[in-house]
């Protein structure tokens, strides 16, 4: 009876050995024969998402911040305020600044001393969207017309990076800006601009607050995205980093919170989108925004509470 157990035992092993063996040296074979089943190797729907945390405040010295997980991609978002002369040719309103960064923590495909190749896409793409959704007015950042206006600084880090670095990094961003916290400034006598702390408030040199209080900022349209994999008849939400690296036509939608669309990025890959496929990757898009309104609620709500 244990020589049954034993000889069960070493076959099952060997039958890993071969599966794990077949997957590194046919990943898209792979792939494909679970494909055939709509499902991935981790038993996910090709149309579901992993599971995703938002928790707001997560960097106490910033003006707002947020940690976001989607599976295993980790991002780390947080806004800091500095007061800014703005420009003659927007005299009432601040300005936002979106850097991402990929240490080399994040993966052993970026190199220490070596800048990331997807770090400054995804930046410009994080301003592309942020900016062109309407979610800020930037009128808000204004403290006195012509002379003085807030720059916020966002910059969102890169922990982990297991695939739709894209979504979980505007995630991160949407979420850092929906904590973020104005401070209270004043005019001082020399007419310089200067930030009020428990310290100087009381200080003859300080003039009245120009805001009384810590303000939030008033958003609206509010961007949420979903990357998708093209392969053949298929379609995959929320690729991780082997998806995106054996398969690589990807499709990335951007929608507001009222389902208008902000943009849709695909860079490439040897698929074509047909309508029919974007009309797709459109609708799960939807789901999944719902899904992330929803998160994103509950952190708020959290944080209120706390």
């Amino acid at each position: 009876m244990g020589e049954t157990d034993g000889s069960g035992g070493n076959g099952d092993l060997a039958g890993e050995m071969e599966v794990d063996a077949f997957r590194r040296l046919f990943p898209l074979r792979y792939y494909e024969r679970h494909l055939l089943e709509s499902v991935r190797p981790d038993a996910r729907p090709l149309g579901t998402s992993r599971t995703t945390s938002v928790s707001l405040g997560a960097v106490s010295s910033a003006d707002g911040s947020a940690l976001v997980k989607i599976g295993s991609t980790i991002m780390l978002a947080a806004v800091k305020m500095e007061v800014m002369t703005p420009s003659s040719d927007s005299p009432d309103e601040g300005c936002l600044a979106i850097e991402f960064h990929m240490p080399p923590v994040c993966s052993p495909l970026v190199r220490p001393g070596r800048p990331a190749e997807p770090a400054p896409v995804i930046s410009k793409q994080l301003s592309d969207v942020v900016l062109s959704s309407g979610m800020i007015n930037l009128k808000e950042l204004s403290l006195i017309s012509g002379k003085a206006a807030w720059m916020a600084y966002l910059d969102i880090y890169c922990l982990d990076a297991d695939g739709s670095l894209f979504d979980a990094a505007l995630l991160s961003a949407v979420a850092a800006l929906s904590s973020l916290c104005i401070p209270v400034v004043s005019v001082n006598d020399e007419g310089r601009v200067i930030a009020l702390s428990a310290g100087n408030k009381d200080k003859k040199t300080v003039n009245e607050p120009l805001n009384k209080e810590k303000r939030k900022l008033t958003l609206s349209c509010i961007p949420f995205s979903l990357t998708c994999i093209l392969h053949k008849k298929y379609i995959l939400a929320d690729p991780n980093s082997e998806e995106e690296s054996i398969m690589e036509t990807l499709v990335t939608v951007v929608l507001d919170s009222s389902n208008r669309l902000i943009s849709l990025f695909k860079p490439g890959g040897p698929f074509l989108a047909s309508t029919t496929v974007v009309q797709g990757c459109i609708a799960l898009t939807k789901d999944r925004v719902k899904e992330l309104q929803k998160i994103l609620n509950e952190a708020i709500t959290d944080m209120e509470v706390d």
